[in-house]
């Protein structure tokens, strides 16, 4: 009974995990960006590959519900049309795609992707157009999971105040990931396996958001940053690390016996 909990990672994993949940979440909410990342970053190292994005995405739907449950009267619902239609058209993609990818492929990708959202920036493009930036946000969430740095660049560009930015933020990723989940749902992914800890995560995401918010005032946007991107980019390397590794042991390993030439 007590497994179902940590499904089957053992309390210790579990627990980071824990942890990792509270603190994504009270990064976004502080700063309006990061804490996805940061759980994806510690979902890719602990988890089994084939687990990691769709973990991720009910994790994150959680989390990202309940900031916008918090912020619903700063959110700019007259943003959500276009931007809801190209993430539906990006899903239905993706969802095609992604069942086709190796597991060491799923944590090089998600490695790259996490080290180039440190280094760069979304194209300009995906400032302009909400739909463009569903189209392409969610194509990619479907292979690569943390993908509010190009959302928050759109929305960013729509000169939003403080609160309504991480509100707006919040309701597009809700809608995101609740898609995301639902395409997993119907690929087959077993949720029922990691039910137990994906509630775990939640209500850590949850209380991460409450504490986040009212500690917004005390915290130095600047040098949290440079921690932030530092440890976001040391957590990449060793993804693209464990990523290669696999794909080369498994390129290098000798052909089955009686195969035919």
């Amino acid at each position: 009974m007590m497994e179902m909990w940590h499904a089957g990672l053992g309390w210790p994993t579990a627990a980071t995990l824990v942890a990792f949940s509270f603190l994504g979440s009270f990064i976004t909410i502080a700063f309006g960006i990061g804490g996805g990342a940061v759980m994806l970053a510690v979902l890719a190292t602990l988890l089994p590959a084939p687990a990691i994005i769709p973990v991720h995405g009910l994790v994150q739907l959680g989390s990202n519900a309940g900031r916008a449950a918090i912020m619903t009267r700063y959110m700019r619902f007259d943003l959500l049309g276009p931007f809801a239609g190209g993430a539906l058209i990006g899903i239905l993609l993706g969802g095609s795609l992604v069942v086709q990818l190796e597991a060491g492929w799923i944590q090089v990708g998600v490695g790259l992707f996490i080290l180039w959202s440190v280094v760069s920036k979304p194209p300009a493009f995906l400032r302009r157009s909400g739909m463009i930036t569903g189209v392409f946000s969610s194509f990619l969430t479907m292979f690569f999971g943390g993908t509010g740095p190009f959302v928050a660049t759109y929305v960013r560009a729509q000169d939003l105040d403080r609160h309504a930015h991480v509100a707006t933020h919040a309701m597009f990723m809700t809608l995101q990931h609740l898609l995301k989940t639902l395409a997993f749902g119907m690929l087959g992914f077993a949720f029922s396996l990691w039910a137990g800890l994906i509630v775990l995560l939640i209500a850590a995401g949850l209380l991460g958001t409450l504490t986040g918010r009212v500690m917004l005032a005390r915290i130095d946007d600047r040098r949290f940053r440079i921690v932030l991107n530092v440890i976001l980019a040391l957590l990449a390397m060793r993804l693209i690390y464990a990523g290669a590794t696999d794909l080369y042991l498994a390129s290098a390993a000798p052909a089955p016996t009686g195969a035919s030439n």
